[in-house]
């Protein structure tokens, strides 16, 4: 190292060799650098590149989507513009039926005006009568003023009330021709439309055994088996004479269906003692209920009234199994909202209301024995706690007239109950109660004054009276077929219509000799 110092051209070439290196090490540096700067300029060129790329894919799908959205708005202004259309041609055809309306309600009005006009001309007529027959009664009987006012008070009452009777009838004659016409037509589209194929169900409690034997099983021991299974089931096993079959009674048809299947698996397994009754039995309440909602949710479905809270969809789904004169309920109660849903269709009224309530008309029968009030207003009292809107809840509680109807809703409903109802097939009764609907029809009847007999034709549906005429006039015998019609409305239980025939007969009988 001390030779190094001592020579100076080594120190030189030395210097010269540190400085050569210092400088081949900057350029490779700066050639590192150079080509470190290279890759990243051609990696931000690509990210630019692929960056601009998507930016023109995501500026072509906004095209698209903004493409789509137009169109689709175009679209449903279209539609809207079509049903718009479609809702202009509806108001057009009801404004001009509403102008027919009230062109034959100034008919009718010009019509009574010219009775009304009619009625004070023989008013006249008869006050004129009356003056001379007081003059002419005075002069020839020498009858005092009042016993004369009496004889022509007598005889003008009897001839207006033949005239009443007789213009009473011509009214009601043409308001029926008028409205029966329209109704044939109504509900005549609406049974074809909906076109049921429902027919009467009922609710059976016999259950078959393979063999008289099991019959021993099922009563077990000191009557062990078939009391546990009443006192679980809450119904009456009536073990007779039947051949391979036993009755089960109850007057709860959901009961009494649980206790039925609870018996059948019974019987299909053998194993028959009071603790597998309970278990079973606790397996079918549990199917039972799965069933009645899965009844309710398929009948609101089928009847396409949406938006029912689930406790009411339950007790629909109960009505399942219980009838009326041979009628399932539920059908009934489906059929009944798909006629009304035409009615009001036809008729321009609130379809969803008149759906729904016909839907929910019969909701109380699926109600406990124990609540108190009729079936109309449980129903709706129960419908009004679960959120049913007010209008459906007056068509619940007004079908039957117990409160006031206060929508044209609730009156389709009521018409296309006792459509369902009285339809050919759609109701069937036994003999006994067939026997004494007819008794009380014809009691009803002769409990009238004035009434000589009574009898109910045509399977009940007609009570044909005939009055003393001596007793009663004409106008009477109007007045009289009305207010028994009101007095089996109010008093039976009927389906369909009833029709009350009053008939006055006079016989004049004469001797020649």
């Amino acid at each position: 190292m001390f030779e190094l110092f001592k020579n100076p051209l080594a120190f030189l070439w030395l210097g010269i060799a540190m400085l050569i290196g210092a400088i081949i090490a900057a350029i490779i540096v700066t050639t590192i650098r150079k080509n470190r700067d290279i890759r990243l300029k051609h990696t931000a060129d690509d990210i630019i590149a692929a960056a601009t790329e998507e930016a023109r894919q995501v500026q072509l799908e906004a095209k698209d989507n903004a493409l789509k959205i137009t169109r689709q708005a175009e679209n449903e202004l279209q539609q809207r513009r079509s049903e718009l259309n479609k809702e202009d041609d509806r108001l057009v055809r009801r404004r001009e039926e509403l102008d027919r309306r009230f062109d034959q309600m100034q008919q009718r009005e010009s019509s009574l005006n010219k009775r009304q006009s009619s009625i004070d001309k023989r008013a006249n007529e008869i006050d004129n009568l009356y003056n001379e027959r007081i003059k002419e009664l005075q002069r020839v009987a020498e009858l005092s003023l009042d016993e004369a006012r009496e004889i022509l008070l007598a005889e003008v009452e009897r001839t207006a009330r033949n005239d009443m009777a007789s213009i009473v009838r011509q009214i009601e004659n043409e308001a029926r021709e008028l409205g029966e016409e329209k109704a044939r037509e109504l509900i005549a589209d609406a049974i074809q439309r909906v076109a049921s194929d429902q027919v009467a169900e009922v609710t059976t409690s016999l259950v078959t055994l393979p063999n008289e034997e099991m019959k021993g099983r099922i009563v077990g021991r000191n009557g062990r088996n078939i009391r546990s299974f009443e006192q679980a089931t809450g119904v009456d096993v009536i073990v007779d004479d039947t051949p391979e079959a036993v009755t089960i009674s109850c007057f709860d048809s959901v009961r009494r269906e649980i206790a039925r299947r609870t018996l059948t698996r019974l019987v299909q397994d053998g194993r028959i003692h009071p603790a597998y009754i309970e278990k079973v039995l606790a397996e079918e309440r549990a199917e039972m209920d799965k069933d009645i909602l899965k009844a309710g949710n398929e009948a609101a479905y089928e009847a396409s009234v949406h938006g029912l809270h689930p406790e009411i969809i339950k007790k629909l789904g109960r009505l399942k199994f219980r009838t009326s004169y041979g009628q399932n309920q539920l059908a009934h109660a489906v059929e009944t909202s798909k006629i009304a849903s035409v009615l009001a269709s036809e008729l321009g009224a609130n379809v969803e209301v008149a759906k729904a309530g016909a839907l929910l008309h019969d909701l109380g029968k699926a109600m406990d024995h124990n609540t108190d009030g009729t079936h109309a207003q449980i129903g709706a009292e129960f419908a009004k706690r679960h959120g049913v809107s007010p209008a459906v809840v007056n068509i619940i509680a007004s079908h039957h007239h117990e409160v006031d109807q206060t929508s044209v809703e609730a009156v389709i409903a009521e018409a296309a109950d006792a459509i369902s109802g009285a339809r050919p097939g759609a109701r069937r009764e036994d003999l006994e109660q067939y026997i004494k609907r007819l008794k009380a029809l014809e009691n009803i009847a002769n409990d009238h004054k004035g009434v000589e007999s009574s009898f109910a034709i045509q399977a009940g549906r007609e009570v044909r009276i005939i009055v003393k005429p001596e007793e009663v006039d004409d106008y009477e015998a109007h007045q009289l077929a009305k207010n028994i019609a009101n007095e089996i409305e109010d008093t039976l239980q009927y389906p369909g219509q009833i029709r009350v025939t009053v008939i006055r007969e006079t016989r004049s009988v004469s001797y020649a000799k």
